[in-house]
C-alpha cells in the first residue's frame, strides 16, 4: 500500500527552495525569511519528538545507519583520491592544451537560446536549485517520520540513501579514473590546482609518446609494449607522509600546498577533468527517487522538474558533458531500485501480523462460529496492536536519550552538508 501523502511536507520543501532563491532576487528578504523558516521547522520537529511512537524501529535501524555512513565516507575518500589523480597525472599543460569534447547537448541548449522566448531562457539559466538543496530536501523527508508523513524508521531511509550514494560514488570513481577525459572548462585546472605542469613519469612512458603520432600508435599495436625511450624524468617534490607516502605518486603534491596529504584531498573539490558521471546529478536523482517512493504526491513531480532543471544547468554552464548527466540519471534510478532491501516501502509489520493471526486462527474461527462479534473484534485488535510499537505508554528515558542523540546527530549532518556544499 502506498504511504499517504499529506501536503505539509511538500509545502515546506517548496517553501525552502523558493525562500533560498530569494538570495538572488532580494538578499534582504532572504536574510529575514530563511532563519525564520529553519527555526520554525526545527521547533516543530522538536515538539513532535516526545509524541513519536517508533523509537524502537529507529534503534534497530541505528547500526545500519552508522555502517552506511562509514561506507559512504570511505567511498568519498576514494573518490577524492581518484579526482586528484586524474588531474595530476597528466600535468597542467595537458589541461590547458586539450580542447573540450564536442557535446551535442551543449549545441542544443545554445540553439534553444535563439528560439525560445527570453523569459523562458532566463528561467533555464536561473540558479534555482543546487547540490545542497537536494541534500536538504532529503533531510526534510527523513525528519518527516516525526509527523507520520513517511513510513518509519527515518534512520532506515537515511541508511538506504547513504548506502546507495556510496555505491554510486565508488562506481563513479572507477568509471572516470579508467579513461581520463578533458574538462568542458579548460581553465579550471590552472585556477584550482597547483600540480606540476609536465606529465607524471607513468604518463610520460605509457601515454605521451603515443598520444598523437599515428605511426607510433601502429607500432605500439604491433609490438604491444611501451617501446619509446623517454630518457630521464624530472625530480618531484617528496614530502614525508610516513605510512601514507605511497600516495605521493598518485597525488603529486607541490611544496606550496603544505605537508598534509589530507589537506591536499580537501582541495580536490569536484575536480577539473570530466568526471563521468555527474556526482551532482546522482545526488539529485537519489533525492527524487527517495521522495517519490517514500512520499509521492504532486511535490514529487516538482522535484523531478528541479532535477531536469539542474541537469540542463550542469550542461549549460559546462560543469559536465551531456553524457555525464544522462548516465547519472539512469545509474541513480537503477541503484535506488537495487537497494530496496534496506528500507522497503512495504509495511515491515505485515509479517508480524500474519504470524500473530496464525496463532489466534483457531480462536478467531470459533468466535465466528459462535457469532461472537465482540470476541472477533477483540482478537483482530490484538493482531493489529501486537505488530506495532506500544501506544499506551510514553517513551522511556533510554528512548528519549536515543531520540536526543539522533536529533543532534542529524542536525550536525545538516550543518556539515550546508557548509561543505555551500559552493555547489
Amino acid at each position: 500500500m502506498k504511504w499517504p501523502a499529506t501536503p505539509g511536507l511538500g509545502v515546506a520543501a517548496m517553501s525552502y527552495v523558493v525562500i533560498d532563491y530569494l538570495r538572488h532576487l532580494s538578499p534582504v528578504w532572504h536574510e529575514r525569511l530563511q532563519p525564520a523558516l529553519w527555526s520554525l521547522l526545527a521547533l516543530i520537529a522538536v515538539i513532535r519528538v516526545p509524541f513519536y511512537k517508533h523509537w524502537s524501529s529507529e534503534f534497530r535501524a541505528a547500526i545500519p545507519f552508522v555502517a552506511s555512513m562509514i561506507f559512504m565516507l570511505s567511498a568519498l575518500l576514494f573518490e577524492a583520491l581518484s579526482v586528484r589523480f586524474v588531474t595530476a597525472v597528466l600535468g597542467l599543460d595537458w589541461h590547458i592544451d586539450t580542447p573540450p569534447l564536442p557535446d551535442t547537448g551543449q549545441w542544443l541548449l545554445l540553439a534553444l537560446n535563439e528560439k525560445l522566448p527570453h523569459p523562458i531562457v532566463e528561467i533555464l539559466r536561473a540558479r534555482i536549485i543546487g547540490l545542497h538543496h537536494f541534500l536538504m530536501l532529503f533531510m526534510m523527508l527523513a525528519f518527516s517520520v516525526l509527523f507520520d508523513s513517511v513510513k518509519a524508521p527515518g534512520l532506515g531511509i537515511g541508511a538506504r540513501y547513504m548506502f546507495t550514494m556510496a555505491i554510486g560514488r565508488l562506481l563513479r570513481a572507477i568509471t572516470f579514473v579508467s579513461t581520463i577525459l578533458p574538462s568542458a572548462r579548460p581553465w579550471c585546472a590552472t585556477a584550482r590546482f597547483r600540480v606540476p605542469g609536465y606529465p607524471h613519469r607513468w604518463a610520460q612512458k605509457y601515454y605521451v609518446p603515443y598520444a598523437s603520432d599515428s605511426n607510433s600508435i601502429r607500432q605500439l599495436l604491433r609490438m604491444d609494449i611501451a617501446y619509446a625511450d623517454t630518457g630521464g624524468y624530472p625530480s618531484e617534490y617528496q614530502p614525508d607522509w610516513g605510512s601514507m607516502s605511497f600516495l605521493i605518486d598518485f597525488l603529486r603534491p607541490t611544496a606550496s600546498e603544505g605537508s598534509s596529504w589530507f589537506s591536499l584531498l580537501k582541495k580536490a573539490g569536484g575536480g577539473c577533468n570530466d568526471l563521468l558521471y555527474s556526482g551532482h546529478m546522482l545526488v539529485a536523482v537519489l533525492t527524487a527517487m527517495a521522495w517519490t517512493e517514500a512520499y509521492g504526491g504532486f511535490s514529487s513531480a516538482l522535484i523531478w522538474l528541479l532535477v531536469a532543471h539542474s541537469a540542463q544547468r550542469e550542461i549549460r554552464e559546462r560543469h559536465h558533458y551531456t553524457v555525464d548527466c544522462i548516465v547519472a540519471i539512469y545509474v541513480g534510478f537503477l541503484l535506488w531500485k537495487m537497494t530496496g532491501f534496506i528500507w522497503p516501502r512495504e509495511d515491515a509489520s505485515r509479517g508480524r501480523r500474519l504470524i500473530k493471526l496464525e496463532k489466534i486462527q483457531g480462536r478467531l474461527i470459533q468466535a465466528a462460529k459462535d457469532s461472537d462479534m465482540e470476541k472477533v473484534r477483540e482478537l483482530l485488535e490484538e493482531v493489529e496492536t501486537g505488530s506495532q510499537e506500544s501506544k499506551s505508554k510514553g517513551p522511556s528515558r533510554a528512548m528519549l536519550v536515543l531520540a536526543s542523540a539522533i536529533i543532534l546527530s542529524a542536525l550536525t549532518i545538516v550543518l556539515l552538508a550546508l557548509t561543505w556544499t555551500s559552493d555547489g
